[in-house]
C-alpha cells in the first residue's frame, strides 16, 4: 500500500514557475513508476509526466514538453514536477500517482495504469 500527498500548488502568474512535491508513504515506493496527471474544470484527467522507478526513462505529454521536468529521490520517497513557463491552460488540479508494477523501465500514459492517487493539489496560472 502506497499513500501519496501532493503539495506546492498555487497562484502563479503566467511566464511564472511552480514545483510540485508528492511525498509517499510505505517502503515499496522506490519499486514503483511514478506519474502526474491533471484535470482542468469540465476535462478529464490528462497525462502530464511519468518517470520509472530507477529514474532511467521519463516522459512528458507534447502540452508540457520542454517546461516541465520530473524526478524523483528515492532516498526520501518523493517525486517532483518542476513547472516553468506555466501558462493558463495550465490551470488544473495536479495530482501525481503510483504504478503498481514494481520495477518496471515501462512509461505508463493511461490513468487506468495506475493503482495508487493522491488528493491533488490546485494549480492556477493568471494571464
Amino acid at each position: 500500500q502506497v499513500q501519496l500527498v501532493e503539495s506546492g500548488g498555487g497562484l502563479v502568474q503566467a511566464g511564472g514557475s511552480l514545483r510540485l512535491s508528492c511525498a509517499a508513504s510505505g517502503r515499496t515506493f522506490s519499486s514503483y513508476g511514478m506519474g502526474w496527471f491533471r484535470q482542468a474544470p469540465g476535462k478529464e484527467r490528462e497525462f502530464v509526466a511519468v518517470i520509472s522507478w530507477s529514474a532511467s526513462n521519463t516522459y512528458y505529454a507534447d502540452s508540457v514538453k520542454d517546461r516541465f521536468t520530473i524526478s524523483r529521490d528515492n532516498a526520501k520517497n518523493t517525486v517532483d514536477l518542476q513547472m516553468n513557463s506555466l501558462k493558463p491552460e495550465d490551470t488544473a488540479v495536479y495530482y501525481c500517482a503510483a504504478n503498481s508494477r514494481r520495477y518496471s523501465s515501462g512509461v505508463y500514459t493511461s490513468s487506468s495504469e495506475y493503482t495508487y492517487w493522491g488528493q491533488g493539489t490546485q494549480v492556477t496560472v493568471s494571464s
